[in-house]
């Protein structure tokens, strides 16, 4: 039988010269879930920062990680100074966490009248949708990045890279479906659904759309009050002439995102779920034609004694348990079983990662050796930051 294919080794991912590059402006951080997309953003954010970039780390990730890494007591919907980091190069750091309703609030109020503003906010429907209607955290996502990119390079914003930590799993790429998905909601058949009735008498009204319409108004007015079709009309008719801008500016954000300037990289960690789930980042990006720019593989395994093989290691354990000698030699035999076990599994790792770039060549991959302790100031940033940059 004739040998199968010899494997190409992956191309390396250059992040130093991405970070570098003035005219990367947006780095988005996507992956599954605990895979350290929040340590990843940090240390990026960091090493540019330290290297001369002005930064501003954007997280949708509602964990206080990214607050803590940076010595920061908490993140809000404004971006704050990150201190104590190397500026002599001229660089500076902002971290903020998304917060929907507050920039769901800010759009109302910058692209409203006062009085329309005023009658939005107080509205019982709006309060529901901005906190927490399907959808909304994306479509904020969308407004954040486009706001913190239309002010960049102000002296109220200095910064010249955006760097965006995604929320966990498959929904990190919702928003590339936000200006659609937006555009459904403001434009479709459930905001005609609700207001209809309103505006054909309220209950009376009702007779003419059935029993489903019957029951889906029934449910949303449990959750919202008796006075949703009021309410709803109220809404639709106050923000109707905002609908074109939400929509607009979405789909603005959107070619931005898939723009010359922009990098996706897919953070995963060298397990077989996670793996499978950054197959299906990369081939929704390139699907989308978003600029991918690389594989992250967090947190591999690495051995020091790699000259002592698992087999052997054993091999010298179970002489060492056989021949009943002191504790010492207990103890060394365990510490073999020890090296083993993490030689074994260091070696799975590098199969899956291997596995990963077969099934997907030319694409750029950088590997994290796991740090053996959390990451939770800026000296361990800065370490995955080395990492990162293969140094």
């Amino acid at each position: 039988m004739s040998p199968g294919p010899v494997a190409k080794q992956a191309p390396a991912l250059d992040v130093d010269a991405l970070l570098a590059d003035p005219e990367t402006s947006i780095i988005v951080c996507c992956g599954a879930g605990g895979v350290g997309k929040t340590t990843t953003a940090a240390a990026l954010g960091l090493r540019a920062a330290e290297a001369g970039r002005r930064v501003v780390v954007l997280t949708i990730d509602p964990a206080r990680r990214l607050a803590q890494s940076l010595g920061l007591t908490e993140l809000d919907n404004t971006p704050r100074p990150v201190t104590d980091i190397d500026d002599s190069s001229g660089g500076s750091l902002h971290a903020m966490m998304l917060d929907m309703k507050r920039t769901f609030d800010e759009v109302v109020l910058a692209h409203a009248d006062p009085g329309k503003a005023e009658q939005i906010l107080a509205n019982p429907f709006y309060l529901a949708v901005s906190s927490s209607f399907a959808g909304t955290q994306e479509y904020m996502a969308m407004e954040k990045l486009g706001q913190l990119r239309a002010v960049a390079g102000t002296e109220d914003a200095p910064w010249d890279l955006i760097v965006v930590d995604t929320p966990p799993s498959r929904s990190a790429l919702d928003f590339l479906d936000a200006p659609n998905r937006l555009g459904s909601f403001l434009d479709g058949r459930f905001i005609r659904l609700l207001t209809a009735p309103a505006k054909a008498g309220g209950r009376a009204g009702l007779k003419v759309f059935g029993v489903g319409v019957q029951l889906v108004t029934s449910t949303m007015t449990k959750v919202l009050g008796g006075q949703l079709l009021t309410d709803v009309q109220t809404f639709v008719n106050a923000l109707d002439t905002m609908f074109g801008g939400f929509r607009e500016r979405a789909d603005e954000t959107y070619r931005l995102l898939s723009e010359h300037g922009t990098a996706f990289l897919v953070v995963a960690a060298p397990e077989r779920d996670a793996l499978r789930e950054a197959s299906y980042f990369v081939e929704r990006l390139e699907a989308d034609r978003m600029p991918l720019a690389g594989l992250v593989v967090n947190r591999m395994g690495r051995v020091a004694a790699t000259g002592i093989t698992p087999s052997r290691a054993l091999s010298v354990a179970e002489t060492l348990e056989d021949g009943g000698g002191p504790k010492s030699a207990t103890n060394a035999a365990a510490l073999l079983r020890l090296h083993a076990a993490l030689v074994r599994t260091a070696e799975r790792q590098r199969e899956l990662a291997q596995r990963f770039s077969r099934s997907h060549p030319g694409i750029p991959v950088v590997q994290v050796p796991a740090l053996g302790r959390d990451v939770h100031d800026l000296d361990s940033l800065r370490q995955v930051g080395h990492a990162l940059a293969g140094s």
